[in-house]
């Protein structure tokens, strides 16, 4: 039974939906979203079939998504491609009575087109009501339109369908009449909630216990989402592959941004099914986690061994991984007296929980990951050889993104296109053109920040493009949103798009920031600040220490 008013969530843990639509049912999703909104956190995403499903799984590598809505043949491509609910928006007998009889007043001769089966109840009301309506189906689009023509030379002077048939049809000079009611969006949208609702309860119960570790043991992502056409990113692409079929401890170096655990989690889903493939991969950053947490979260703690310990005990994340995969990002950070133990894990293949005295078998395949040298800082003391040693089995350097300037473009792009997306706006038709206009500017500039640094640029420009929908993407344009490109370049900059750059930025605003200086601007919210920056929240705490003001 459904009810009226859904009772709302919690405001703090609302559920996320995502509605799917490239045609006029997208006003019909906006328009029932704002009865919604104090019950969901929903999201337009105006992508269809292929594009769609691909926005999407790259999405959920990072973000949170309960159910998603989408209608018709859309629906049906995506619901069995996403790992979230697919919740299908279904017009009601009543919706094709009314759009029959709007059909009805624009002619006698009307038609309705339906995605893949016809309507069996139809035949009988068009007896019973002396209607004469021309039945189709269709699968593809070209399936659509052909049947919009054959329509059409038969005479036919309306149809009634969803969005996509709709348009169709009045592209074809007839008269298109939308099938769906609001009526029937709400009951998607009741249906969405309530999918939400087991959705989060069976998040809840496999979520991690610490907000620095991944919420999933899953790694999604894989070796077609390492992006980039370049000779470094081919090579790195190969090493992936190859080490994947070793069970051998792998380093993974690099600067900030470039994706280090993107490469550890399709090395994961690269291995071999004996190796881990389709077991759990658990990610932690040893940098993040106060040394006396982190103890208790690597290795686990027994009941009473500390102040708040865990009623019954507590499995630590070797034990979680098991027969998988463990991730130490920013393992440099981890404090000597840890490596100690980590060392002995290593090498005894089995764990002692904290307060504990049982040795509990563990096998862990262990990615490790790191922005500095490791090897000055076992020089200088602050990280054990032998520790070093047994983690760097296989080594593995990943290129900064100034090191591979070709596939800054395409990355560019391609995010800027996800980011509009994001945000309900469509790119420029001439897009591509305007970006190949941009590449002096951002081909130049040596992006400290990576590829994060990138998709930050991208996601502060589609908020500006999304806004402005009539504004061109230029050098000047750029300048004006991200003066900070001004500020570090591989080589001068041409002194053109300087000095248009310097006419259009707003007044007052810094070609660099302190990190200081942008932490205050976002009121002390590091997280912000960091975005902002393109940065970690590990280095922005590092350069905040550095400025005097950690």
């Amino acid at each position: 039974m459904r009810h009226s008013t859904p009772i709302p969530f919690d405001a703090n843990d609302k559920p996320v939906i995502w509605t799917v639509s490239v045609s006029r049912l997208s006003d019909l999703f906006r328009d029932i979203t704002l009865e919604y909104d104090n019950l969901a956190t929903i999201e337009p995403i105006n992508l269809g079939f292929e594009e769609a499903a691909k926005h999407i799984r790259e999405r959920l590598a990072t973000e949170r998504c309960d159910a998603i809505i989408s209608a018709g043949s859309n629906a049906a491509y995506l619901k069995g491609r996403m790992s979230v609910p697919v919740v299908v928006a279904k017009f009601s007998g009543f919706d094709v009575m009314q759009a029959l009889a709007r059909a009805r007043r624009v002619s006698d001769r009307i038609g309705i087109i339906t995605y893949q089966e016809r309507l069996a109840e139809l035949a009988e009301f068009s007896a019973t009501f002396g209607f004469d309506v021309a039945q189709r189906t269709y699968v593809t689009e070209e399936d659509a339109r052909a049947q919009v023509n054959d329509l059409k030379a038969a005479g036919i002077k309306a149809i009634v369908g969803a969005g996509r048939i709709t348009d169709l049809a009045e592209e074809a000079g007839l008269t298109g009449v939308f099938v769906y009611s609001a009526a029937s969006i709400r009951h998607a949208f009741d249906d969405a909630l309530e999918m939400a609702r087991l959705t989060q309860l069976e998040s809840n119960r496999n979520r991690a216990r610490s907000a620095v570790v991944t919420d999933t043991l899953r790694a999604r992502h894989g070796i077609n989402d390492l992006r980039g056409d370049s000779a470094a990113m081919e090579a790195v692409r190969q090493s992936v592959v190859l080490y994947a079929k070793s069970p051998a401890t792998v380093l993974i170096q690099g600067e900030t941004g470039c994706g280090k655990e993107l490469v550890a989690q399709a090395m994961h889903r690269e291995a071999p099914r004996t190796l881990g493939q389709n077991r759990p991969f658990v990610a932690v950053n040893c940098g993040a986690i106060a040394e006396s947490l982190l103890e208790s979260e690597l290795f686990g703690h027994e009941e009473g061994a500390f102040t708040g310990a865990r009623r019954g005990g507590h499995a630590g994340l070797f034990e979680a991984a098991n027969r998988g995969t463990l991730f130490l990002d920013e393992i440099g950070e981890m404090p000597l007296t840890l490596q100690t133990r980590l060392l002995r894990v290593l090498e005894e293949r089995e764990v002692v929980r904290v307060g504990g005295t049982r040795p509990i078998p563990v096998q862990v395949r262990i990615i490790s990951a790191t922005h500095c040298d490791l090897e000055q800082r076992v020089r200088e003391g602050r990280f054990r050889a032998d520790l070093f040693y047994r983690l760097a089995v296989l080594r593995l350097a990943l290129p900064p993104l100034r090191a591979r300037p070709e596939d800054v473009m395409p990355l560019a792009e391609w995010s800027l296109k996800n980011a509009l997306a994001t945000l309900g706006a469509r790119p420029h038709p001439n897009l591509h053109a305007e970006m190949t206009a941009c590449a002096p500017l951002l081909q130049r500039y040596d992006w400290p920040g990576n590829v994060r640094e990138l998709r930050n640029l991208t996601e502060r420009l589609a908020l500006f493009l999304a806004a402005e929908p009539l504004q061109a993407l230029t050098p000047s344009f750029i300048f004006s949103v991200a003066p900070e490109l001004a500020g570090r370049h591989a080589g001068a900059p041409p002194a053109a798009l300087v000095d248009s750059a310097s006419a259009a930025a707003p007044a007052g605003r810094p070609a660099a920031d302190s990190a200081s200086a942008v932490l205050a601007r976002f009121g002390g919210r590091r997280d912000a600040a960091a975005e902002y920056l393109g940065i970690s929240r590990t280095t922005l705490w590092r350069k905040l220490k550095a400025e005097g003001g950690a």
